[in-house]
């Protein structure tokens, strides 16, 4: 397999190390116009070739993961599978609803390959949330609530939505096997002119009863990777930063009163249990889904994150971006069944 990496910046350098130790991988050409970054690469992967537009690579190579800036993600995209090349697109697919449709549909009619970069469905971790989820441990499903902030990386083509909140709804998506009916969002600029660098999204999974809410930033003083999901039964959170407990699941909750009690009682009564830690064998995600994607255009498996899962994301992100700018609810158009979810856990819906 002879694969090209569009785009060598902060994810797609990730891909060039990952792919060049991937067995079956005879080349690697990263592709990108910033000459020096190229020449930072070679100097680390001596093994990679190079080159600094796509014409003078797209013939030399049989796949391509593009992971430039996210408003050209389609065009280039569109063109490779045009061309017969089966492509990895780092998140998001595209930044309309319109593009990502005409990207699944191109997909379709050329025969190849789609796959999205949603790389934390590709985390032991996570499939191990959405199996305490699948296997009722929690209880009935409260909510969920997930943060991803940090100081940085500020983009310049896209806000904090796009750029950041993409993971979180993938890996909602993933844990329920759902995919919202509403969303509202709410966001502010502060350190940037016209783009939100903080925001808040609740979303609301309609057909199982669910609400998730996300918080999103470029302008926190601290790192949080963080989903945490409250059930009935127990409590679980999912912490991407912690080197050994990922998973803790904590055996806690509140109890009410029961009907007829006395005047003046407290009103609820509080549970408190073990907390525990799953063992959870654990791989780099990035390295799961290249060599999963790897094994796609050779036609061993199906993509757990086809060009569709990337479709309903963008759905979520594009109607997002409309609460914000009117300030209310927006329902997500319905116009597909739920993308149905894989993993290598054995779990489907």
């Amino acid at each position: 397999m002879r694969v090209g990496i569009l785009g060598c910046g902060y994810w797609g350098s990730k891909h060039v190390r990952v792919l060049s130790a991937l067995a079956g991988v005879d080349r690697v050409v990263a592709i990108d116009q910033d000459a020096m970054r190229l020449a930072a690469m070679r100097r680390t992967m001596p093994s990679i070739e190079t080159a600094a537009d796509l014409d003078d690579a797209i013939d030399s190579v049989d796949v391509v993961v593009v992971a430039t800036p996210p408003r050209t993600h389609a065009s280039i995209a569109l063109e490779l599978m045009r061309a017969g090349k089966s492509v990895l697109v780092e998140k998001p697919l595209a930044t309309s609803v319109e593009d990502a449709e005409a990207m699944v549909g191109t997909a379709r009619d050329e025969g190849v390959v789609l796959m999205v970069g949603h790389t934390f469905e590709y985390n032991a971790a996570v499939w191990k949330l959405r199996e305490l989820v699948a296997d009722d441990e929690l209880g009935e499903l409260y909510y969920l609530d997930s943060a991803r902030l940090n100081l940085g990386l500020y983009q310049t083509d896209v806000n904090v939505i796009w750029d950041l909140a993409p993971h979180d709804v993938s890996i909602l998506n993933y844990v329920l096997g759902s995919t919202p009916t509403t969303v509202q969002a709410w966001g502010a600029r502060h350190a940037h002119l016209f783009l939100e660098d903080v925001a808040y999204l609740r979303l609301t999974y309609g057909r199982i009863g669910v609400s998730a809410n996300v918080h999103v930033s470029w302008l926190d003083p601290c790192k949080v990777r963080r989903v945490t999901a409250v059930g009935s039964k127990k409590m679980a959170v999912y912490n991407d930063l912690s080197t050994e407990e990922r998973i803790r699941v904590f055996d806690k909750g509140v109890v009410a009163p029961e009907e007829g009690g006395a005047v003046g009682a407290i009103p609820m009564s509080y549970r408190y249990g073990e907390i525990r830690s799953p063992f959870v064998s654990f791989e780099e995600p990035l390295a799961v889904q290249d060599r999963h994607f790897l094994s796609c255009v050779l036609g061993e498996s199906s993509p757990m994150t086809p060009g569709e899962s990337g479709l309903a994301v963008v759905r979520t992100l594009a109607c997002a971006e409309r609460s914000l700018l009117e300030g209310r609810p927006v329902d997500i158009p319905q116009e597909q069944e739920p993308v149905p979810v894989t993993s290598p856990v054995g779990r489907a819906s």
